[in-house]
């Protein structure tokens, strides 16, 4: 018997609604019916399925079922033949951050282990899980082992793995090293792109703004400041205070010319101290209220982990629209770590050598010659630099919606993962009975209905194409009552939650459902709930990842990198239980 079937025998057994159960249990209807369907199964050891032990057994004490008890129930459901145990969710998650951290070619991948795509999605996103753990562990194990064996890849997996690159050198080592892993270790970059999600979904740039006092800062700031012309410094603590003193020399200077930094330096134990990064982040306000722009070349030649701690802590920066992000292709190097920021007046370079970077050696200038020089090099390095990922605030709309509209016109399949319903989906005259509901303002009116109109002409070109795939919450009125949905508008700006009511939300979905049976290339995939609330992420596959967030800023992050991209192209959102 499967997990459905035995959860309807009890219903069946104790004659109580869905309803009943629901309340019993403190499970949200639409997660029983899911249940009870069989789209779904709760985990072993979850409190999702202890939860609803708790609720049937408590039905059958009020009735006249007291033989079946929580312990009875909870066996009864543990014995269901897909039921399966917690280490199997742990494979699961261990292969997406697989996935994540290394460029996976998913096809060769398939063609290797010998499962199809369509299976890879879904032990991929939960709904069904390797019969046999093991050998799907060994399979994956042996494909990463033997085709990704480059020196970068194997610095990933040593990170990944907690142990030494050195460690890795013969591939059958390697091969065991990855499916143990797998299996049962959970690794310290697991969560650290969805992190990194969740924190830029949670950000609020003018709460940030307030928290630092922003506005309140002046430029020169008032503290007396001397710095020789030259100046070396040597260990860890003195080349966080060589990073101070560049951002005070900048910021107290009357140049306004652009900066530009570059680093291949660990981070990581410079982030471990408690005051250093609020130092630094007090700095570089100051450089953005003087309205310095910032040229920063970064390198994504290092552990994944390290790479997304880097990314968030420029998080307020990007937000500001004055920093431009970079990365140079391909590998640097493995032995020699190299720093280099320049300003106007000021200069500030370093080296070490790769695993012991507090014996390396800063040196900073303020010599007309000396920043000249480095002025140079770095003007050259960014030369070599390639565009990160674009970024699109509310003065670039217009180059936004040109960059949308030309890429529409190249081939390839794009995937969707949204908060709510798309608005090419619903019917246009729906929609302007909606917005004259809840859209006092004319104009605003306008805006949107053209809006949604370049709108259903992107989708159709895509659909035109090799397909659209759409991932959007199903929520129940319990679960909407908690986080209402609103109209999607981050793509033209529109910072202000236009909020659907629980009957408009349900109506939009349903006429999407209805645009997926009328559109051949549009799949739509319906999820238990959203795993972002201000997010729309946008693919287009092996081309470029968007991530849109709608407010505080509205902002658009248009992803370039393959490693970057292809971490999100794998992403699959946390299933929540409600």
């Amino acid at each position: 018997m499967v997990f459905h079937e035995k959860l309807n025998e009890y219903i069946h057994t104790l004659q109580c609604t869905a309803k009943a159960l629901s309340d019993a249990s403190g499970l949200s209807a639409a997660t029983l019916s899911r249940y009870r369907s069989g789209e779904r199964v709760p985990e072993a050891n979850s409190e999702a399925l202890e939860r609803l032990c708790d609720g049937i057994a408590r039905i059958a004490g009020e009735g006249q079922a007291k033989e079946i008890t929580r312990d009875s129930v909870r066996e009864g459901f543990l014995s269901c033949s897909d039921m399966f145990p917690t280490d199997r969710e742990q494979l699961r998650q261990n292969f997406n951050t697989l996935l994540s951290v290394l460029s996976i070619n998913i096809s060769r991948l398939c063609q290797f282990t010998n499962y199809d795509s369509s299976t890879i999605f879904r032990f991929r996103n939960g709904s069904r899980q390797p019969s046999e753990p093991g050998k799907f562990a060994a399979a994956v194990a042996g494909y990463v082992a033997r085709e990704l064996d480059g020196a970068s890849e194997r610095a990933i997996l040593a990170e990944l793995l907690g142990c030494s690159t050195d460690e890795l050198a013969d591939v059958s080592i390697r091969c065991e090293k990855i499916r143990c892993w797998l299996l049962e270790g959970q690794g310290k970059q697991a969560d650290s792109l969805s992190g990194f999600l969740t924190k830029l979904d949670e950000f609020d740039l003018n709460e940030y703004i307030q928290a630092i006092h922003f506005d309140e800062l002046r430029v020169p700031p008032p503290m007396p400041f001397h710095l020789p012309i030259s100046k070396t410094y040597f260990g860890l603590k003195s080349m966080m205070e060589s990073e101070l003193d560049f951002l005070k020399a900048t910021v107290l200077s009357r140049s306004t010319s652009p900066v530009i930094m570059y680093s291949d330096m660990p981070m990581g134990e410079m982030a471990k101290d408690p005051e250093f990064p609020k130092k630094w982040m007090f700095g570089m306000a100051l450089m953005l209220k003087k309205g310095l722009h910032l040229h920063q070349i970064h390198n994504l030649d290092r552990s994944f982990e390290d790479m997304m701690l880097g990314l968030e802590s420029w998080l307020p920066i990007y937000m500001t629209g004055q920093v431009s992000p970079y990365y140079l292709k391909g590998i640097q190097n493995d032995v020699f770590l190299h720093f280099i920021k320049v300003s106007g007046t000021v200069a500030l370079s370093g080296e070490a050598i790769s695993g012991h970077h507090a014996d390396g050696k800063y040196e900073l200038t303020r010599s007309k010659e000396g920043v000249a020089y480095y002025r140079k090099r770095a003007e050259q390095l960014l030369a070599s630099a390639h565009p990160l990922m674009d970024i699109y605030r509310r003065e670039d709309a217009s180059a936004l919606n040109a960059f949308l509209l030309a890429d529409s016109h190249r081939p390839g399949r794009r995937r969707n993962i949204r908060s709510a319903p798309p608005l090419y989906t619903m019917d246009a005259e729906y929609l302007k009975r909606f917005l004259e509901r809840h859209v006092p303002s004319g104009d605003d009116r306008q805006a949107i209905e053209a809006y949604a109109a370049a709108q259903r002409q992107l989708a159709e070109m895509a659909l035109n194409g090799e397909g659209l795939t759409d991932e959007i919450p199903f929520l129940d009125r319990s679960e909407f009552e908690q986080y209402p949905a609103s109209l999607p508008l981050s793509g033209m700006f529109h910072e202000t939650d236009i909020l659907y009511t629980y009957e408009e939300y349900r109506e939009h979905l349903r006429q999407t459902r209805q645009y997926a049976l009328a559109h051949p290339g549009y799949t739509l995939t319906e999820t238990s709930a959203p795993a972002f609330r201000n997010l729309h992420i946008a693919i287009h596959e092996k081309k470029w990842a968007m991530i849109s967030k709608s407010k505080a800023p509205a902002i658009h992050f248009v992803i370039h990198h393959p490693k970057l991209r292809s971490a999100i192209e794998s992403f699959v959102p946390p299933i929540r239980e409600m």
